[in-house]
């Protein structure tokens, strides 16, 4: 199996399982994933975190907000793995219950890995709700702020 194979794999399982955790109320999954050596860094659609310490309280916080998940899909536009570095961006969708209320939304998500003793670990994360397609701003139409 080649690195971009091996890597894919953890997205789609080890990863794909840690975000259902999260949005099911349990942070540690998603907290196993990440690494544990400095520097990590979530720029997020709710709050920022930098450094280890933040990122495991920005994690326990949101694992509070979050239940009953029904549907989280990540929707990859593309990646990259180059040596023991790798990134990806896509779409997540999303439907959970957030502070006892039903949403469904969809983020833009940029992530940064490493790996480390053989295991991929996240050490960035930007996620956002985006603002209008560029389809609609080809069209004249002002992007939301």
């Amino acid at each position: 199996m080649s690195d971009r194979d091996e890597f894919l794999t953890w997205i789609r399982t080890t990863l794909r399982d840690a975000e259902v955790a999260l949005h099911n109320g349990d942070a540690g999954p998603r907290q196993a994933v990440w690494s544990q050596s400095e520097p990590v860094s979530v720029l997020g659609a709710w709050r920022n975190a930098i450094g280890r310490r933040e990122v495991e309280e920005l994690f326990a916080d949101l694992a509070l907000t979050l239940s009953d998940c029904t549907s989280y899909e990540f929707d990859l536009q593309v990646c990259d793995v180059v040596g023991d570095m790798a990134y990806t961006v896509g779409l997540e969708h999303t439907s959970v219950i957030v502070d006892g209320t039903p949403r469904t939304y969809t983020l833009r998500a940029t992530q940064v890995y490493r790996r480390e003793d053989g295991q991929w670990r996240v050490v960035h994360r930007h996620g956002d709700a985006g603002t209008k397609p560029l389809s609609a701003l080809s069209t004249g139409s002002p992007p939301s702020m």
